[in-house]
């Protein structure tokens, strides 16, 4: 028998922080909840909450850094943790349970924090999806609207904020992996089908595993941009990884 959402999503976020996602019904009375397309629609004439978050990332990368660090910059990062907060629950969801909640753009919805990731919410009652979407919803549904929206408001490459996206599939692979060691294949093998959809298929490659990893290791062909802060370095994934 399938288990309830709730009880998944419950399950789930017993993972770590960035695979939580809310379902309790009292939080449906709350006005500051946001369905994810209201942030696919961000433009230059009305950036709205994603345009915020990005200025907000960048004020405190620059207090950090003790200078003006570049749009872009904070663009990919932005980027870089909401899609690690998007891709990581319906990953663990269906690697876990075999169920895939609905977390599309009109079911899942976020609201504005000023430290730390956003929260997520979804009503715990609505139907589940076919397991075999979630290729397609990780890319098509919560990923290509926010890639389009950041371009929209930021010029920064398409090339590296997918590489950002791909990378948080391979990284809610690594961490489940870890934390639940007996769904560490089942998860490798969703991440798998995720990272080979169109979308994603020239972000990177799989390499043999690392100590961290089961199955395969994640090499992204891209770079988050981070290593352009003082000190910043390079992610492990990362394209300049190991190079002088």
């Amino acid at each position: 028998m399938t288990a309830p959402v709730r009880t998944v999503l419950a399950d789930v976020a017993r993972v770590g922080p960035f695979f939580a996602v809310a379902t309790e019904p009292a939080e449906s009375a709350d006005p500051t909840w946001r369905p994810l397309r209201a942030l696919g629609s961000a433009g230059p004439a009305e950036p709205g909450a994603l345009g915020d978050r990005i200025a907000h990332v960048r004020r405190v990368l620059s207090e950090q850094a003790g200078r003006v660090v570049e749009e872009r910059v904070a663009a990919s990062i932005a980027l870089q943790g909401l899609a690690a907060r998007l891709v990581s629950a319906p990953l663990a969801a269906v690697a876990l349970h075999g169920v895939l909640p609905d977390l599309g753009r009109d079911a899942l919805h976020w609201r504005v924090a000023h430290t730390g990731p956003w929260p997520l919410w979804t009503d715990g009652e609505r139907p589940v999806r076919d397991p075999a979407e979630l290729p397609a919803l990780v890319t098509e549904e919560l990923a290509e609207p926010l890639v389009r929206a950041v371009r929209t408001l930021v010029p920064v490459s398409a090339r590296v904020l997918w590489g950002n996206v791909a990378s948080s599939v391979a990284g809610a692979k690594r961490v489940l992996g870890t934390e639940r060691p007996e769904a560490a294949p089942r998860a490798a093998e969703l991440a798998a089908a995720v990272l080979d959809h169109p979308l994603l298929a020239g972000a990177g490659e799989r390499r043999p595993p690392g100590p961290a990893d089961h199955g395969w290791t994640f090499r992204r062909r891209s770079c988050c941009l981070y290593y352009r802060l003082p000190g910043g370095g390079t992610c492990g994934d990362c394209v300049l990884s190991g190079r002088a």
